[in-house]
């Protein structure tokens, strides 16, 4: 049997986005407030990028992963702020910000 797979599966910054939400995680935020937030944007950017695989229009793909990036930032922001206000240790913030950096130039490179 051949696996199933779909739009997103096929897009190599999907699974870089798997990679950043599990850094976000792997954080472990104490803040319960930040940590809420910086999951909710990681898991985003994950949701937002396999949305826009699945999109058909080159204007309603671009809409979507531009949507995906900006969580992306936000997610590595909220990381940052945890690590600056003693909410997370600052070895976490290596993983996240290459994982953020990498998702952010695929996302810009399919939004043009």
């Amino acid at each position: 049997m051949t696996p199933i797979l779909l739009p997103h599966h096929k897009l190599k910054a999907f699974g870089v986005a798997m990679q950043l939400l599990e850094a976000v995680r792997e954080a472990r935020i104490r803040d319960s407030h930040l940590r809420d937030q910086a999951m909710r944007a990681a898991k985003s950017a994950a949701l937002n990028s396999a949305e826009g695989a699945g999109r058909v229009s080159r204007a309603d793909k671009a809409r979507v992963f531009a949507i995906a990036r900006a969580e992306a930032v936000e997610a590595a922001a909220a990381v940052e702020i945890a690590v600056a206000a003693g909410d997370a240790p600052a070895e976490a913030l290596g993983a996240v910000l290459r994982h953020a950096d990498r998702f952010v130039a695929m996302m810009t490179g399919l939004i043009r």
